[in-house]
């Protein structure tokens, strides 16, 4: 039978053993000494000029003196003594001057943090991480901010995502509720994207910036270029919207032909363009007119034009452009008359255009 305890080398008191208090005061001490174990220092070699009682330390390398042949053991001051305390696999211990957290792992002291923090599977903060988000954080705010140069850093920070091949994905997945709403990244290609969705299934890109070259695109931007089939025929000093009831292309389909107008698909700043082709029909001093109309009832201010010369039928023209706010479901449509000999606007080339442009 041993005289010790295994793990903390404790003397036993023995049957018939005299001065039983001794070997019990022996046990006490070092249970003081260890339990809950916070030393001063971890780097003398040597033992300071006046320990206090109780006073503990980690031995440094290379000990010296009362110390010798004690490195990386714990050095307790106790009634007057050092006394020597070999550490085992797993003791922690408190430095105080330096606030730091060691362990023993048999063999040396060990920094618990930051190189525990290494290769980790599964961290999470605040919540729990699984395999298929193996970092997790569940927290209200997060600060990355740049080690200044006076602390000997650059001042500057940045955040890098890299991903296999430009056939990948990287970005960042915006949710509402675990619903994704926006992708923002490189998807499938290097170029620039960003795409929102309803559902989180199906997305649409409102911006395309290609990396070979800059060039922006805005595949969802509301534009449109419209036409009349055939000569419409307008009376003098009569206000007529132009049937313009073709389109070449009309993104968003924002462009109703079946009605002859513009239906602004969301509010924002839109830039609109027209061009009326004349037509005689009995006087070329018809004094052609146009304008672009909000609702059906409001010039738009800057859209109205008038040719005041001789026309030439199939070959005179009148060109409106301007720029206005709309809100969302308001309508732009083209009108035209003649102020002084009725005529009409030629098919084909009477034409509008417009885009949403802020």
């Amino acid at each position: 039978m041993s005289d010790t305890t295994v793990h903390l080398a404790l003397p036993f008191i023995m049957a018939a053993q005299a001065q039983k208090h001794v070997t019990h005061n022996e046990a006490l001490r070092v249970l003081d000494g260890v339990v809950q174990l916070s030393v001063k220092d971890r780097d003398l070699a040597a033992p300071p000029g006046s320990p206090a009682d109780g006073d503990r330390y980690i031995v440094g390398s290379g000990a010296t003196g009362a110390w010798a042949g004690w490195d990386l053991n714990v050095a307790l001051w106790s009634d007057g003594a050092w006394l020597r305390l070999p550490p085992r696999a797993g003791w922690l211990a408190w430095i105080e001057d330096e606030s730091l957290l060691l362990a023993f792992n048999g063999s040396s002291w060990i920094d618990t943090t930051p190189d525990a923090l290494q290769n980790l599977a599964l961290p999470g903060v605040g919540t729990t991480a699984d395999a298929s988000n193996p970092f997790s954080a569940k927290l209200n705010a997060a600060l990355w901010t740049a080690k200044s140069i006076a602390e000997g850093g650059t001042g500057d920070l940045f955040y890098t995502m890299n991903k296999e091949a430009a056939g990948r994905d990287l970005g960042l997945t915006l949710q509402t509720g675990y619903v994704t709403k926006a992708l923002v990244g490189l998807f499938g290609s290097d170029r620039f994207r960003l795409a929102v969705s309803e559902d989180g299934s199906v997305f649409f890109d409102g911006l395309i910036v290609d990396n070979a070259n800059g060039i922006v695109d805005q595949p969802r931007l509301p534009r449109f270029k419209g036409y009349t089939n055939y000569d419409n025929y307008v009376a003098v000093d009569t206000w007529t919207r132009i049937a313009i009831n073709n389109t070449e292309y009309n993104d968003q389909g924002a462009f109703d032909a079946a009605n002859n107008r513009f239906v602004a698909p969301v509010a924002g700043t839109y830039l609109f363009g027209a061009m009326l082709l004349y037509k005689v029909n009995s006087s070329t001093t018809a004094r052609m007119r146009g304008r672009l109309v909000l609702n059906t009832s409001t010039e738009i201010r800057g859209s109205f034009g008038e040719i005041s010369g001789a026309h030439a039928s199939e070959a005179t023209a009148l060109w409106l452009q301007t720029m206005t706010p709309l809100a969302q479901g308001d309508t732009v449509e083209l009108q035209g008359t003649f102020r002084v000999a009725d005529g009409y606007f030629a098919a084909d080339h009477t034409s509008l255009w417009g885009c949403k442009v802020g």
